[in-house]
């Protein structure tokens, strides 16, 4: 889709209110204080996001991902199938120490979620680019990036379904049934929704294409009302014993942002009811657990899936109601930021384990104290995974544990995610006028 580039719009970080709590009231918050800022945090992160995106563009986006064994080439060409085999591969190439993919001739994919993260931290980049200094170009076009991204968005979505859609592009053996490569689910469409909104400043087809996606989530993922709210599936084959959480939020925060855009009601009050069932099932300690019941998952209050509802929370708040979840996000950010990240800016897995400490949770953290406007916590999170889980500038690991680092770089969830959170708070450190959190 060509089309001139139209100045971005419609995108939303900070609420007013948030803004106002995190500047100094007796601050001068000139344009050139705001400079100032913004060059020092430029100075000190701008490479890093540069040689991220730049190691991503190399491998054209294409690169390991979380949960990929099936993919072996020799599991592939074995003459049978077993569930417990599939099971026994892709969780060794998930959990052991060192990436033992090329031993199994696992292929690498473009992960769907993580075109729609590359799509948005190269508009990002665009931002931060002609914004901050527009003597320097970039050595690429970001835009033309994010629009090939965003094309391939809409070429890769999944076919025969109410509307928009997309999922991971490689097999995935669960315990009750098996996801093949044409499942989508809500979380991966969610993102891609995110990056196709933002795209529509390119071409406003984008934008009529995402707004599709409310059909897949009402008609395909069973969007049926309980009286708590709302509740959506996670996924076509989720089992009927068990309810995702977090997915349901991000399936509200769709919502949240198609009616930011298109300002349908019908978007606001089906977000809401799920939102509100999310809301009802928060533990007494601010968090939740990964499932209902909790003792359907493995998982239990983890930082990254917490992560993910409280953002959705936020997006409510800055673009539709400040009160409604006051409460249950103020618990919830207390929570989170005590119980899920230590003191250092270290992530926690969850409420009860420090170890392992995974590159997800991290960056899901900058982009819920970014937008929270506490940017100093943000800064604190980014100088952790900086000093530990990047070997080279610009090239992230997955997870650091007690005795060892898993030294790979999963495309999505290293590089993808940290390219789009440190983009993020690149542009809320511009934004926040005599911000003291990005210094020298």
């Amino acid at each position: 889709m060509q089309s001139e580039y139209i100045p971005r719009i419609g995108v939303r970080r900070l609420s007013s209110t948030v803004s106002s709590r995190s500047a100094d009231p007796e601050g001068d918050s000139t344009g050139e204080n705001r400079s100032g800022t913004a060059a020092r945090a430029l100075e000190r992160y701008g490479p890093v996001l540069d040689s991220t995106l730049a190691y991503a563009r190399e491998r054209d986006y294409v690169g390991p991902d979380y949960g990929d064994g099936m993919s072996s080439q020799l599991l592939q060409a074995l003459p049978v199938e077993n569930k417990w085999l599939n099971l026994a591969v892709q969780e060794t190439v998930k959990r052991t120490p060192v990436d033992v993919r090329p031993l199994f001739r696992v292929e690498l994919r473009r992960n769907f979620k993580g075109g729609g993260l590359f799509a948005m931290a190269n508009l990002n980049y665009h931002d931060l680019g002609t914004e901050w200094d527009p003597a320097s170009e970039p050595g690429f076009d970001p835009l033309a990036e994010a629009e090939r991204l965003a094309d391939w968005l809409v070429a890769e979505r999944c076919e025969g379904y109410s509307g928009f859609c997309g999922g991971h592009r490689h097999e995935l053996q669960h315990l009750h049934t098996k996801g093949e490569p044409s499942d989508p689910d809500i979380v991966s469409t969610a993102y891609a929704v995110k990056a196709l909104l933002r795209a529509a400043q390119l071409d406003e087809q984008y934008a009529e294409i995402a707004r599709t996606a409310r059909d897949f989530l009402v008609e395909d993922l069973n969007y049926r009302e309980v009286p708590e709210g709302a509740k959506i599936d996670y996924h076509m084959n989720h089992p009927d014993d068990s309810y995702t959480l977090n997915s349901a939020a991000l399936g509200a925060g769709m919502l949240v942002d198609l009616y930011e855009y298109f300002g349908d009601e019908e978007y606001r009050e089906r977000a809401t009811k799920i939102l509100d069932h999310v809301v009802a099932n928060q533990t007494d300690r601010g968090g939740w657990p990964y499932r209902l019941p909790a003792s359907a998952s493995h998982l239990s209050m983890d930082s990254h899936h917490n992560g993910f509802i409280i953002e959705c929370l936020q997006r409510y708040r800055d673009v539709i109601d400040a009160d409604r979840y006051a409460d249950a996000l103020e618990t919830a950010l207390e929570f989170y930021r005590t119980e899920l990240f230590d003191v250092d800016g270290a992530p926690n897995f969850d409420e009860e384990n420090a170890y392992p400490r995974d590159i997800h949770a991290s960056t899901q953290g900058i982009l819920v104290f970014t937008r929270e406007g506490e940017l100093d916590v943000a800064e604190r999170i980014l100088r952790w995974v900086l000093a530990n889980l990047q070997p080279e500038q610009g090239r992230f690991y997955y997870r650091k544990y007690r005795h060892h680092t898993k030294r790979v770089t999963l495309m999505r969830w290293c590089q993808g995610w940290m390219s789009y959170a440190l983009s993020e708070f690149l542009l809320a450190a511009r934004d926040q006028p005599a911000s003291p959190a990005v210094t020298r």
